[in-house]
């Protein structure tokens, strides 16, 4: 008579676990991507992204099986028509005329770039709690800084440990990670350390500030409507993918590099978010790890 059990299977619905990921996918940057590599990128893409995310919310309330995912929809929906207002409003002319376009200082520049993603991060936050009803459902609240820590045999995170030692011990293995990946890219930048001395203390602040907008605009919004409908494992993918597709495409470093390093921070850092029961360790690790990037770019300002 055997005496093992079967693997125990997920309860959550296929058909919202590849809805969800199907949205993320054709929303996300690996469109736009792709289409680079064949024509320029067309103006209708934007448009129909929107549309598609409209229709999206309206089938998901329509429908009663597809319901659990209306949360999703909506925030998803937000956060695209939010970061789009973003991006117009820092391609301005005025906008660029008050921050000084290219020709800025490193404080004025990246002020400019920043602010208008504040104001994205303010809309995502008030819906994210609005349609959740509660901070500590929304993720809007620091956590419990001294979880314990899920195994993750792939990364070699063993059974019992703890968010409070490995928050710091991954936060400085990323430190070093993007530290060789600074001074490779730096050159002879790396001569103008002395004189961003000064820049330090904006070094930190931007540092703070992106990541803060990131967490709260890209991960906790979609994390906290979606994990649990889906499953925590293909939310936590979903997350991470969409945030490294991004970062591909736009972020330092970019391309393959970039997908897979973003990646893989970004499902750590949302594995902290539904851990801890907030954002406090995300936001952290965040920063720690944008500092470098920072410095990278003030070592090319001066």
């Amino acid at each position: 008579m055997p005496t093992s059990q079967p693997p125990a299977r997920s309860n959550h619905d296929r058909l919202l676990v590849l809805l969800a990921w199907s949205v993320m996918l054709l929303v996300s940057d690996l469109p736009n991507m792709l289409l680079r590599y064949t024509i320029s990128e067309p103006v209708w893409l934007s448009l129909s992204k929107t549309a598609l995310l409209i229709g999206f919310l309206t089938v998901s309330l329509a429908f009663a099986r597809l319901r659990p995912l209306w949360k999703y929809g909506l925030v998803f929906a937000v956060f695209y028509l939010a970061k789009s207002a973003s991006q117009w409003v820092a391609q301005s002319i005025v906008w660029q005329a008050w921050f000084g376009g290219h020709q800025a200082s490193f404080w004025v520049g990246w002020l400019g770039a920043l602010l208008p993603d504040a104001g994205m991060t303010v809309i995502m936050v008030l819906v994210t709690w609005a349609v959740m009803r509660r901070r500590e459902a929304a993720l809007l609240v620091l956590g419990r800084w001294n979880a314990t820590l899920e195994p993750v045999r792939w990364l070699g995170i063993r059974q019992a440990e703890s968010w409070k030692v490995f928050g710091w011990i991954f936060s400085g293995c990323i430190v070093l990670g993007v530290g060789v990946f600074v001074v490779a890219s730096a050159g002879p930048a790396l001569g103008n350390a002395p004189r961003i001395l000064p820049l330090l203390p904006a070094v930190v602040l931007f540092a703070a500030m992106n990541s803060l907008e990131e967490e709260l605009s890209y991960r906790a919004p979609l994390l906290a409507t979606s994990h649990e409908v889906i499953g925590r494992g293909p939310s936590l993918w979903l997350t991470a993918v969409f945030f490294g597709l991004a970062h591909a495409l736009y972020g330092t470093p970019a391309g393959i590099v970039g997908f897979v390093y973003t990646g893989l921070v970004a499902y750590l850092f949302g594995k902290s978010m539904l851990e801890t029961h907030g954002s406090g360790w995300a936001f952290v690790m965040h920063t720690i790890a944008d500092i470098p990037i920072f410095l990278l770019y003030a070592l090319k300002s001066v």
